[in-house]
């Protein structure tokens, strides 16, 4: 039975109406019959629940797992069998109504998380809670707004991934003596959908007896709406309990020895080999043996086909410090997914031992096999794969590669009667490579011999870089001859002897206050460093690098030299990792005749000064392998240019509050003219008041998910303060709230006051005239805009410049994107908004009006807040030069024309219209045109001819 939640044992609704009412003025009679009908209401609800639970998993369940009697009273979790049940790696087939039938190159995720479990009356017998999770997975890629410092991302595009997938919310009972476990619920979004969940578990796990199996059927009858194809389940087995039966470093499982220098050592890790076998999925390629031409090497059997060109490596358990358990993927070659892709056909199943004597891991790996779509009659078996896998301690220019290791199969050998071997190798993905790795230098002297100029430069007294700071990571951006453009990443590996690692270093240098503080410290230094790099960038299809072209899907080159921190200068000797022409072993090969030169900007750098350099090859140019030089520049800032930008931010966001509390001031002021001065209402321009109030009104329109929505992109993560941003937005937002009302009030009143009887009808008139000469105005400028856009973009196609400020990723590699069209119709919207008091002077001169229909302080004021950020804009290209388009707030380029001359150009026109205004109002309205302009065409009085007179 299902127990009542606490509020619900208190006999109190969430719904009840005592929550609605002040206690103090009801008679505690009332109360207590409301406290009577809600616990009432409360036991019905929850018995008549358990009543419709206990009918229907009696229907459908008894016969696989019985119903207890009653469950204990206390609540009671066990967290060894919580974990025994649910699990994180599992696979399904079926059910394509719930996906509509999605494509099947989307990734199949399978997910089931234990809520909460109960002990019952019956012996073994518990009741869970939980809920499975079945999506199937596709990969999008989403612009996103960015700013990286060098190498710490702080907002940038990311990829994400849409999932159509469904969730179901389940209540049953497992036994813990059969293994079974089956639960009914339903969805918890879409349409609402029942559905039968039955699972068996192993009782004893290992890894022949590690797969879960079961179904997840419909409720309904084929003829429902609802109603979907049963759903076979495959899963990993998560259980705590698990015994090591394969492994070890017997003759059966031995491992062959893997060429190579000295291997790393686990033994000073606290955890040992746990601390780098965790739950990381690392990706390697693979390489063949000289003769493996068909698929007798292929780990997955010699009838799966084609040879699989990557291994994924996923480790679900490790225990005693050197027990490991690892799961081992061979997708197809379209999988460029990052989760370990649980297909059983293509997944090993291996335990492993680390060797202490020999610093290496020794494992068996074992196929899932009989599989079918039921899923069913899976089951592990075919031990014959072996894998050895090690960190080599010394690592080089020739050799960066963390991790080497190789995989054979007993079943496939070569002529001599030797194991064809598989071989791999890359890095590990942790957050960093553990401490024990050492790095030796072999270019040194090549290098000291090619840059020996660049090495004794001077930097004029300017302050560069620390060797160890985060400034020394960039992104890049690498154009070729040609001018296409590439994006990379670059980042130290190695300073020195130390493995580079800017956490470390400090806080780098925060204020440049420090700066003479630390040039004094580093003087005393030695300022020649050797470094290491690892410097990578992905190519699109039409970029042209040497004869690799289009098959060049990344470029990775390693990097050493030395770094000159007086003159910020970087000189290294580059290796281009070839990609060979087929999986052959034979056929790896490096490129070392490459010459890479960085040049970083100062620290206290102005303008568009940035990361630049180049990366040449010094082979012949009839060589094969030459290419011509490639630049590379970065839009990475320095650390103490993020701070000062985060600041300049925040500052941002209260000039922009305090300016729309100002706007709400100024209209407030005019609302109080208007109450003192009812008669000047009517001479108040109708068009002035809706610019204004669509001013306000649109970019609440624009913006309004910012008041509800917690994915906000638009101001997303920016040095962890994306949630102080937000509620400064929706501050904002309120703010602007308020004084689209102002304004839709004056708007009221305004249009009010011209239907009574005693309106003049030469104001609609004139408001008419204001219309048309405005309205051409108007459509006149939005078409300059329109034809200035296509223009613009016309020229950016012809001649593409190697920086652009705007640019966004498309299908993996980074492209260019103008402004658009609606972003420039934003910009021109913002002009007008500018020059509002337009139409005021305009209606003033066509009706000759002679009221005061403007408060002096609404006029200015509001002049003032449109001229302000023009202002602060000639102020922030000054003093920021190296900001991002990206993070504007107030004074948003989007939002209005912002350049060094329509920021002297609209505050001169606000100026000149406020005094305008100021004179019409004091000396006539007419005043500020020629003489022979100035004859009054008012409606004069007419005197009536009443019966008397006649």
């Amino acid at each position: 039975m299902e127990s009542p939640s606490p509020l619900q044992r208190s006999g109190v609704s969430l719904l009840s109406p005592v929550f609605l009412v002040n206690p103090s003025k009801v008679p505690s009679n009332f109360l207590l019959i409301f406290f009577l009908l809600s616990f009432l209401c409360n036991f019905c609800s929850v018995t008549s629940s358990d009543s419709n639970f206990e009918t229907t998993y009696t229907r459908v369940c008894n016969n696989f797992v019985a119903i207890p009697s009653e469950t204990q009273p206390q609540t009671s979790r066990d967290p060894g069998i919580g974990q025994s049940l649910q699990f994180r790696l599992g696979y399904f087939s079926g059910g394509d109504r719930l996906f509509n039938k999605t494509s099947h190159s989307a990734v199949k995720h399978l997910l089931f998380l234990v809520h909460s479990i109960r002990k019952t009356l019956n012996d073994g017998v518990f009741e869970v809670r939980a809920q499975l999770r079945l999506s199937n997975r596709e990969k999008q890629l989403v612009q996103g707004n960015f700013l990286r410092l060098q190498g710490e991302v702080y907002r940038y595009p990311r990829i994400t991934h849409w999932r159509r997938g469904i969730s179901f919310e389940l209540h049953g009972f497992w036994s813990e003596s059969s293994g079974k476990l089956c639960m009914v619920g339903k969805n918890s979004n879409g349409e609402v959908r029942k559905g039968i969940l039955k699972l068996n578990y192993p009782k004893d796990s290992s890894i022949f007896n590690s797969l879960i199996n079961g179904s997840l059927e419909s409720f309904d009858g084929q003829s429902s709406l609802i109603y979907f194809e049963p759903i076979s389940i495959l899963a990993l087995s998560q259980s705590p309990n698990y015994n090591y039966s394969i492994s070890g470093t017997d003759d059966d499982n031995g491992c062959l020895a893997i060429p190579g220098s000295e291997s790393l050592s686990l033994n000073n890790f606290s955890q040992g080999a746990c601390s780098v076998f965790n739950r990381h999925t690392h990706i390697f390629e693979l390489k063949y043996g000289n003769y493996c031409h068909s698929t007798s090497c292929n780990p997955l059997g010699a009838d799966a086909g084609n040879l699989p060109e990557s291994m994924y490596l996923y480790s679900t358990r490790c225990a005693e410090r050197q027990k490991v358990q690892i799961l081992l993927g061979f997708p197809d070659p379209s999988y460029h997914d990052s989760v370990f892709p649980f297909y059983p056909n293509t997944t090993l199943i291996s335990e492993g031992t680390w060797d202490e004597k020999e610093n290496q891991l020794c494992a068996v790996a074992c196929r899932i096999l009989n599989f079918s779509e039921s899923l069913t009659d899976a089951y592990i078996g075919d031990c014959s794969t072996k894998l050895t896998l090690r960190f080599p301690a010394t690592l080089s220019l020739r050799n960066r590669s963390t991790v080497l290791g190789q995989i054979w199969s007993n079943k496939a050998v070569d002529e001599s009667g030797r194991p064809g071997e598989i071989r791999f190798q890359g890095y590990l993905k942790v957050p960093r490579l553990p401490h024990g790795f050492q790095y030796k230098y072999t270019e040194i002297d090549t290098v000291r011999k090619s840059c020996a100029q660049k090495m004794t430069a001077r930097g004029k007294g300017k302050m560069y870089p620390d060797g160890n700071s985060s400034d020394m990571r960039f992104d890049m951006l690498v154009r070729n001859s040609k001018g296409q453009v590439a994006q990379g990443y670059s980042s130290p590996l190695f300073v020195g002897d130390q493995i580079y690692d800017s956490r470390f270093y400090g806080e780098s240098i925060l204020f440049m206050e420090n700066l003479t503080v630390k040039r004094a410290q580093l003087d005393n230094q030695n300022n020649l460093l050797n470094v290491s790099y690892s410097m990578s960038f992905k190519p699109s299809t039409d970029f042209k690098f040497d004869g690799e072209g289009a098959s060049a899907r990344e470029v990775v080159i390693s990097a050493e030299g030395m770094y000159n921190r007086n003159a910020g200068l970087l000189c290294m000797i580059g290796c281009r990792h070839l990609r060979p022409t087929d999986k052959q072993l034979k056929n790896e090969s490096l490129d070392c005749e490459l010459l890479v030169n960085v040049q970083f900007p100062p620290l206290d750098a102005k303008g568009s000064q940035s990361v630049t350099g180049t990366i040449e090859s010094k082979r012949e140019k009839s060589d094969p392998y030459y290419f011509e030089p490639l630049k590379l520049s970065s839009s990475s800032i320095y650390l103490h240019q993020a701070e000062a930008s985060i600041w300049r931010m925040d500052i941002e966001i209260i000039m922009l509050l305090i300016s729309n509390t100002l706007a709400c001031v100024f209209v407030g002021f005019q609302l109080l003219y208007v109450k003192r001065h009812p008669d000047a209402l009517p001479y108040i321009s109708i068009v002035m008041l809706i610019v204004l109030t669509l001013g306000h009104m649109i970019p609440l329109l624009l913006n309004f998910e910012a008041l509800f929505l917690e994915n906000h992109r638009q101001q997303s993560v920016f040095l962890g303060s994306g949630d102080w941003l937000k509620l400064h937005e929706v501050v904002v937002r309120m703010v602007t709230m308020v004084a689209f009302l102002l304004e839709l009030r004056l708007l009221q009143l305004t249009w009010s006051s011209r239907q009574g009887e005693g309106s003049q009808p030469g104001l609609w008139v004139s408001e008419r005239n204001v219309i048309f000469v405005t309205l051409p105005l108007y459509l006149i400028g939005g078409l300059t805009t329109w034809w200035v856009h296509i223009w613009k973009n016309s020229q950016q196609k012809t001649i593409r410049p190697f920086r652009l400020s705007r640019h966004r990723y498309s299908r993996g590699r980074l492209s260019f994107s103008p402004p658009s069209l609606w972003g420039d119709l934003k910009s021109f919207a913002g002009l007008i908004l500018d020059g509002f008091l337009l139409p005021q002077i305009l209606f003033n001169m066509f009706f000759n009006s002679e009221a005061k229909a403007l408060s002096f302080c609404f006029y200015v004021g509001t002049t003032m807040v449109r001229i302000l950020p023009h202002a602060y804009d000639l102020y922030r290209a000054r003093n920021f030069t190296w900001y991002l388009d990206l993070s504007y707030i107030y004074a948003n380029h989007r939002m209005d024309f912002y350049s060094t001359a329509w920021d002297i150009i609209i505050p001169c026109g606000g100026i000149l219209f406020s005094i305008l205004l100021y004179l019409q109002q004091r000396f006539g309205s007419r005043c500020i045109l020629p003489k022979r302009f100035r004859e009054s065409s008012a409606y004069e009085k007419v005197p009536v001819i009443g019966n008397d007179d006649l």
